[in-house]
């Protein structure tokens, strides 16, 4: 299994890589990445609302959808803005930013109201939909504002950096996990699990700052100091691997080992973007503040 682990990973890795290559060669859009922000949001969705229903939440199943594919692609407005495409500048793509997320709040309260026969569920309901749209919808839109304010080569080493992580994390706890991290809710997560994340996570962090992130010619960004790589490879790894004991609490809280079945070795769409989506807020910090370049 571990084997398989680390192959499929680096293939997964491989892959985001090349689409972010393809995608630097286009108009700065993100056109290339578009479909798999949205693929992603609705089949993370889907599986989000399968672990609610686990746990006896039900909010409206085309509610949710809608309101995560909307939150999603409002994450393109700066780049409408920015080519003049939508009047008003960037307040106005600010301002419809914030209002697809009120929309999408709202629609889940107007969905709870239309179905509404008897006390005892709609708040509960109202709590799993508005979770799975700021779980999912906000959180890739983090990544979208990655892509089109610093490039490729920001979003290129934030992928890299989180799932090195990963890799880090489950080949050294294989290999050398004595200490339970936190058996509760993940008793395979280890201390040396963790160690080793954070060793690949900086590792990776450092050598796609040097060679990577300059090799994305179309890229605006530039690169910060060293000493900004490897804090950037700290926090951005262990905010991932955070997403990654996040997502094994609402698992280990419904009983299920894996959101879904399809991709033996990893499980499901979430178990592949868990760490990804807690950091993504993290890594465009990083880049706003200079942390990690411009």
């Amino acid at each position: 299994m571990l084997r398989w682990r680390l192959l499929l990973g680096t293939l997964i890795v491989a892959v985001l890589v090349g689409l972010c290559w393809v995608d630097a060669r286009s108009n700065g859009s993100g056109v290339w990445l578009l479909p798999v922000a949205l693929i992603a949001a609705v089949l993370a969705t889907g599986e989000m609302l399968a672990l609610l229903a686990a746990a006896g939440l039900r909010p409206a199943p085309a509610v949710v959808y809608a309101a995560n594919l909307l939150v999603t692609l409002s994450g393109w407005t700066p780049w409408l803005a920015a080519r003049k495409s939508l009047p008003g500048g960037p307040g106005a793509a600010l301002a419809l930013e914030v209002a697809a997320v009120a929309v999408a709040v709202l629609a889940v309260f107007f969905a709870e109201m239309w179905r509404y026969r008897k006390p005892g569920h709609a708040i509960a309901n109202l709590a799993g939909g508005i979770l799975a749209i700021v779980y999912i919808g906000f959180m890739l839109r983090f990544a979208i504002w990655l892509r089109l304010s610093y490039g490729i080569g920001a979003l290129a080493v934030w992928i890299i950096v989180v799932k090195m992580g990963d890799t880090g994390a489950y080949t050294v706890g294989r290999l050398f996990g004595r200490h339970k991290m936190a058996p509760a809710i993940s008793p395979g997560k280890t201390i040396e699990g963790a160690a080793g994340a954070f060793l690949f996570a900086c590792l990776s962090s450092w050598l796609a700052f040097q060679f990577l992130v300059p090799f994305a010619v179309t890229s605006t960004t530039t690169t910060g100091p060293v000493y900004g790589w490897l804090v950037f490879g700290l926090l951005v790894g262990g905010v991932g691997m955070l997403g990654d004991l996040a997502e094994s609490l609402l698992k280990r809280d419904v009983g299920v080992k894996d959101s879904s079945t399809w991709m033996p070795g990893f499980g499901g769409v979430l178990d592949i973007l868990d760490s990804l989506l807690l950091s993504a807020p993290v890594a465009w910090f990083c880049f706003e503040f200079g942390l990690a370049g411009r």
